[in-house]
């Protein structure tokens, strides 16, 4: 690894590392400023929003980054793999599933 990408990954280290002790401490600080009052729960420390920070994340969000871009990138691929008469026929399905009925263009097909 040459020298330039060293420095790179030490700034991104040192930026992630930041980030990580910033949100804990807003974690903490939201914490100790509301949880207490609202619901009588104990003041925490630091380690304790950076352990609260990781469970969250664990729970509700996982370490892929950006949510949904896994997602969205599947179903772009199967839809372009997708012929013409099968978009349309997950289109109606669509339609169908989320109570929209038959609008635009399929009705148009169905009414000839």
């Amino acid at each position: 690894m040459c020298m330039r990408h060293g420095k790179h990954w030490f700034k991104f280290v040192l930026l992630a590392l930041a980030g990580i002790i910033v949100a804990s401490l807003v974690v903490m600080l939201l914490w100790n400023w509301l949880a207490p009052t609202l619901f009588g729960l104990p003041h925490i420390h630091f380690f304790q929003a950076l352990g609260l920070l990781i469970l969250t994340r664990l729970l509700f969000g996982g370490f892929r980054g950006r949510p949904g871009l896994f997602w969205r990138r599947h179903m772009e691929e199967r839809w372009n793999a997708m012929t013409p008469e099968e978009r349309e026929k997950f289109r109606a399905g669509m339609r169908s599933r989320w109570g929209r009925g038959n609008t635009g263009e399929s009705a148009e097909k169905e009414g000839e």
